[in-house]
């Protein structure tokens, strides 16, 4: 059964300035994780601003938005073995996950240029 979809679309330009200009940006947002396996890839701010719509629609798909104090740091975006995208939740976030008996989380990513979008399906 599903609990909820979100999706989000971002321009790649908006994640790009906030890593250049607003120093401190990338430790709010991203896991350490999130981090280096970004900072790996020749277009970073692509794999970021796809980072960023994927926590953006799994607050979509929560249906609470930022009202119940999650954190962008409770949700990361990572990648399996086969390199597909995986979340992983913590603190107060998986919290709601748990209590909301939610088993299955489904996330797509993608990334051009100038745009990163992605969908996140929750099922319970």
């Amino acid at each position: 059964m599903i609990f909820g979809v979100g999706i989000d679309l971002i321009e790649v330009a908006r994640i790009e300035k906030q890593l250049l200009e607003n120093s401190g940006f990338r430790e709010k947002i991203f896991t350490k994780d999130e981090i280096k396996y970004c900072d790996s890839k020749k277009k970073k701010a692509e794999h970021f601003a796809a980072r960023f719509a994927a926590k953006e629609a799994f607050l979509k798909a929560i249906g609470t938005g930022w009202r119940n104090g999650f954190s962008f740091l409770e949700i990361a975006v990572l990648n399996d073995e086969f390199g597909k995208p995986i979340l992983e939740i913590y603190g107060k976030t998986k919290q709601f996950i748990e209590e909301n008996k939610i088993k299955n989380m489904q996330i797509s990513l993608s990334h051009l240029k100038d745009l990163a979008t992605a969908i996140v399906i929750l099922e319970k």
